[in-house]
C-alpha cells in the first residue's frame, strides 16, 4: 500500500517492481484506468484509489478478488481506505525531501508484512537518496 503526496515518487517506485518483475511494456499511473495489469514473472496489479470517492467503490474494481488473485499487487494511495487493507501487508509512505531525496516509512502488518519490509529495507537502505525509516 503506498502513501504520499503527489509527485512522492508512487508511480516510480511501481515501475522499479515491475522492473524487478521482468515487465517490458510501459508503466504508468493507473489514476483514469483504477487497474492495469502488468504481465512479467508474475503478474502485476496496479491500483490506484485516487479518484474513488467511497470504500464501496472497491467492490466495482474487484478489489478484493485483485488482492487475492496470487500476484504482485501495488496499491497507490493505498491510506484512502485503510479499513479495506488485507490483514497482511506493506504499507509505504512516501515524503518529498527535496527535489533530489524521498523518504520511505515502512509499516508492516502480519507475517508476511514484516518479511517484506526486511526484504525492502535491505535493497533500500544503500541506494542514494533515499531514507529509510520501519
Amino acid at each position: 500500500l503506498l502513501s504520499g503526496d503527489l509527485g512522492a515518487g508512487k508511480t516510480a517506485l511501481v515501475k522499479g517492481i515491475a522492473e524487478g518483475l521482468g515487465v517490458t511494456e510501459a508503466v504508468t499511473s493507473p489514476t483514469f484506468n483504477i487497474l492495469l495489469v502488468h504481465r512479467g514473472r508474475l503478474p502485476l496489479y496496479h491500483i490506484d484509489l485516487y479518484r474513488l470517492e467511497s470504500s464501496g467503490q472497491l467492490e466495482d474494481i474487484d478489489y478484493f478478488g485483485t488482492l487475492e488473485a496470487g500476484g504482485v499487487t501495488a496499491v497507490e494511495w493505498g491510506d484512502r481506505f485503510a479499513e479495506a487493507a488485507p490483514a497482511a501487508h506493506l504499507a509505504v509512505h512516501m515524503e518529498i525531501v527535496d527535489d533530489e531525496r524521498r523518504r520511505l516509512t515502512f509499516t508492516a502488518s502480519g507475517t508476511r508484512g514484516e518479511e517484506l519490509a526486511a526484504a525492502w529495507f535491505d535493497v533500500c537502505a544503500p541506494l542514494e537518496g533515499i531514507e529509510i525509516e520501519r
